[in-house]
């Protein structure tokens, strides 16, 4: 299992260069002035999360469900 796993990324590794490749030729540098990595491309390597996500737990699901329908909270006026 594990030997199939690395060959899995390394087929990963190596397809992402060529997309960055490929994508890195037609890039428009006036639209996306940074150029593309391959990890932009290779769906194994983990991404950051993102700044300012909102993570939802059982606390705050209740005020989630109300913020969207866009009612009040209870207890509110």
């Amino acid at each position: 299992m594990l030997l199939a796993r690395a060959r899995q990324r390394e087929a990963w590794q190596h397809t992402a260069w060529l997309a960055a490749l490929i994508a890195n030729c037609n890039r428009d540098p006036k639209k996306r002035p940074q150029p593309f990595t391959p990890d932009d491309f290779n769906p194994l390597v983990e991404r950051k999360s993102h700044t300012g996500a909102i993570v939802v737990t059982k606390e705050n699901i209740e005020d989630m469900r109300l913020a969207f329908a866009g009612l009040p909270k209870k207890g509110a006026t």
